[in-house]
């Protein structure tokens, strides 16, 4: 059974045959290890990048059962896995770090070149889950820690605080009411909307949804509580990519159909 399948990176233009199109695959089983770097005339890798700016091995991947991990043999370059279902999740894999998990299930692996950047694709099998009901035992059912509806408004305020890092995890921008509010008021339902109800709905989600803990009058502060709602809410997957159907779209493209318009 194959774990991962890495597609391999084109080195040289192909024939124009029925397969020329195809990309160029190799399939590890689990345990199954590959080199990859720059590789050399009499010790290649099964993964060559061909670029002055790769070592030679620059490191190794080894499947596991449902995930693969990333060995990085360089003394000073940091690589970079970036998720192809993420809206920009990445992990980092240090320098001579060994055997680092990757969790994606969709990844591409990127190095640093002379010619800005050169990268790989891997694809681990489909992620396994627990089934619903499975392992319930007799007794009292469990509290979800996190009760959250999400046809609520205080969602949507949630999913607008959270908004600028769900589209783009390096910014660290956390909405202000104001902004939050005129996020909101084009969405269905939301048209009377006031700065007072969103205050609101920011401190019922510190104090009652997400429970929040103060420890002093300075963290207990709006941009403070705001601050730690997406914090909170990004760390444990409360508000997720696929919510932002419930927004309206973003700013640019509001701006271009007005343009259009």
């Amino acid at each position: 059974m194959d774990t991962v399948i890495v597609q391999l990176p084109d080195q040289q233009e192909r024939g124009t045959g029925e397969f020329a199109d195809r990309p160029r695959l190799l399939h590890l089983g689990p345990g199954e290890t590959a080199d990859f770097g720059r590789g050399g005339p009499d010790d290649p890798v099964q993964v060559a990048l061909p670029d002055p700016g790769v070592s030679r091995h620059a490191g190794q991947i080894t499947a596991a059962e449902d995930y693969w991990r990333l060995s990085n043999y360089s003394a000073r370059v940091t690589y970079v896995v970036e998720n192809m279902e993420g809206a920009g999740e990445h992990i980092k894999v240090a320098p001579g770090r060994l055997g680092a998990p990757v969790p994606f299930e969709f990844s591409r692996v990127v190095l640093p070149s002379r010619d800005g950047e050169v990268h790989f694709k891997v694809f681990a099998p489909e992620h396994m889950y627990l089934d619903t009901g499975v392992g319930i035992r007799s007794g009292e059912p469990t509290q979800s820690p996190f009760a959250l509806d999400q046809t609520s408004k205080y969602f949507l305020v949630l999913l607008a605080l959270c908004e600028p890092r769900l589209r783009d995890p390096s910014s660290g921008a956390i909405p202000g009411v104001s902004e939050v509010l005129e996020r909101l008021r084009p969405v269905a339902g939301c048209q009377d909307l006031t700065r007072s109800a969103v205050n609101y709905h920011i401190e019922y989600l510190a104090t009652v949804k997400l429970r929040l803990r103060m420890d002093d009058e300075r963290a207990a502060g709006t941009n403070h509580k705001r601050a730690e709602l997406v914090a909170l809410a990004l760390r444990f997957d409360l508000v997720r990519e696929e919510h932002l159907a419930l927004l309206r779209p973003a700013r640019t493209d509001r701006k271009e159909s007005a343009a259009h318009g």
